[in-house]
Parts: structure tokens; sequence; C-alpha cells
């Protein structure tokens, strides 16, 4: 069963926080699949990786339903029903902008990690439905906050 990491973003720019969290699953060997809630912020975050982080400035990516998806160490996608297994076989689930994520999926998944806006109410309760939804069904799960200056574990159930 796999393991739910949530970070309330309330000093870091998602931008910044999300690149730090690729790098470290990247540098695991784990293939990702990021997922967000609307096309326009899919758009986004494909440039936004386009100009940072990784060793030459960029991560390597695709967004989901190119040719080379399963190639993807990076794959960006928006919810789709049934969806499955994305086709990078990814072992990490990043969730961000608001996109839902079920306990299957968590179960199926080595992690999932949840980042949220703490400055926006919408995005605080989403993320404290998840992280009930997901205990519940006995997803292990940490609560990570930044409030302090510096990333810091608050709660581990």
């Amino acid at each position: 069963m796999g393991q739910a990491l949530f970070y309330h973003l309330t000093q870091s720019p998602l931008d910044a926080t999300l690149s730090r969290l690729l790098q470290r699953s990247l540098g695991r060997g784990w293939q990702v699949f990021v997922r967000t809630s609307t096309p326009a912020s899919l758009t986004r975050l494909d440039r936004m990786l386009w100009g940072v982080g990784g060793a030459d400035g960029f991560f390597a990516h695709g967004v989901q339903g190119g040719t080379h998806d399963a190639l993807q160490p990076v794959l960006l996608g928006v919810p789709m029903p049934d969806a499955g297994v994305p086709a990078n076989k990814a072992h990490c689930l990043m969730s961000v902008e608001g996109a839902d994520v079920s306990v299957e999926e968590a179960a199926a998944f080595e992690r999932v990690c949840i980042l949220f806006d703490g400055h926006d109410g919408a995005a605080v309760s989403q993320a404290r439905a998840q992280w009930s939804s997901l205990t519940k069904a006995g997803i292990s799960a940490q609560y990570w906050s930044e409030e302090s200056g510096k990333w810091q574990m608050k709660i581990e159930k």
C-alpha cells in the first residue's frame, strides 16, 4: 500500500516545491505522473518544467496523450475517468492545483504527493477531505508544513 505526503504551501511557490520533489523522486529512479486539475494548469506546468530544475535547467517530460508517454520520466496529465496506471508506469503521483486522488490510486502508487495552496481556503478544505479519506482507508500519510521557514513533518498517521 502506498504512502501519501501532504505539502501545505505557505511560503514557497508551487513551482519551487514541485521542482524540489521532482528532483528527489527522479533521484530515486522513479517515474512520476503530475496530475493537475485543468487543461490550462497543464499548459502552465508544461512551460514551467522546461525552465526549472534538473542538471540542464529543465525537467525532461511529456504531456499525456503523446506518442512517447511510456518513455517519459515525468508525465503531465489531468484526471481521466478509468485512466488506470499512467503510460510511464509512474512510481509517484503528484497532485497539484486541486486534482483529486482516490484511495485506489493512493494504494497503487509507491508515493502520492498532494501539494496545496495554504492561502486558498478551498484548497485547504479539499486537502483536509483527502487526508480524511485516505487515512480512513488505511493509507499511511504525512503532513508537511513550511510555516517555520523550512519544511517540517508535523503529523504522521
